[in-house]
């Protein structure tokens, strides 16, 4: 089966982009997401599925760090050995060691068998939310809602392409990049590397939802946004609730990047 380390592709610079080796890796790569959308976007989103991303204490941020180790300790492979998730950490130097500065997750999608994870517009079936929202159906509920809305785009297109003769998408399902480490380039780095892969599996088409904060990124690397940002369909109690902007783009069947 291969192995992840093989994927690694050191970007040549001060910059490097690594395949995730160690579970102290996905922690760092974890606090670099808190601060980008947590500190500086506010995502609503991101935050209702990670509460305790600004909580001190075990029961806090080191809880939601241990789901995402959790993830990539689940990652399973595609009938080709090839892993189904990779998760990618930027490290730059710093006082004589390397640091994580970033962090990007992709994965290959796919509604055929053997050809990738399955996604799906259900949160409870990748989510415990009654742990995250002991007794509270209303949050439950919420999430639920805005997940269905956030996801359908990707899901119909898995299932468009379910019946090709390339039945696979690979889907960057988030980047982030420290404030201390922004404007180094490091963020399209991080897609790129994913867009190579993409490539190297056979010219997947590259699909996400983008952030307000990430597009422009994603464009100049070849994503094209798909119609207006995503509307949100939930209940009328959830209505003046502050949802962040997304907007789905693709690169376009056979694109190179």
């Amino acid at each position: 089966m291969a192995s992840q380390a093989v994927l690694t592709h050191p970007t040549g610079d001060d910059v490097r982009i690594e395949v995730v080796s160690k579970p102290g890796e996905v922690v760092a790569g974890f606090d670099c997401i808190c601060d980008a959308f947590g500190n500086q976007a506010r995502d609503a989103i991101w935050m209702a599925t990670n509460p305790e991303w600004n909580k001190s204490g075990p029961e806090g941020r080191p809880q939601a760090a241990a789901r995402m180790v959790e993830e990539w300790q689940s990652i399973t492979y595609d009938n080709k050995g090839r892993p189904n998730k990779i998760f990618l950490v930027a490290t730059v130097p710093s006082e004589g060691k390397r640091v994580v500065a970033g962090m990007a997750v992709w994965a290959q999608l796919s509604m055929v068998e053997g050809h990738g994870d399955q996604p799906s517009n259900d949160l409870r079936s990748s989510l415990d939310l009654e742990a995250l929202y002991p007794g509270n159906e209303s949050e439950q509920r919420f999430l639920c809602q805005v997940w269905r809305s956030f996801t359908t785009r990707r899901v119909e297109v898995a299932k468009e392409k379910q019946s090709s003769e390339q039945p696979s998408i690979f889907h960057l399902s988030i980047c982030g990049v420290h404030s201390a480490y922004q404007r180094r380039g490091i963020a399209g780095k991080l897609v790129q590397w994913g867009l190579d892969e993409a490539q190297r599996r056979g010219g997947l088409e590259a699909i996400t939802e983008a952030s307000s904060m990430g597009r422009g990124v994603y464009a100049r690397l070849g994503f094209q946004g798909e119609g207006s940002d995503v509307k949100y369909e939930v209940d009328s109690e959830f209505a003046s609730r502050d949802l962040p902007p997304n907007l789905f783009m693709r690169t376009g069947i056979g694109q190179k990047s």
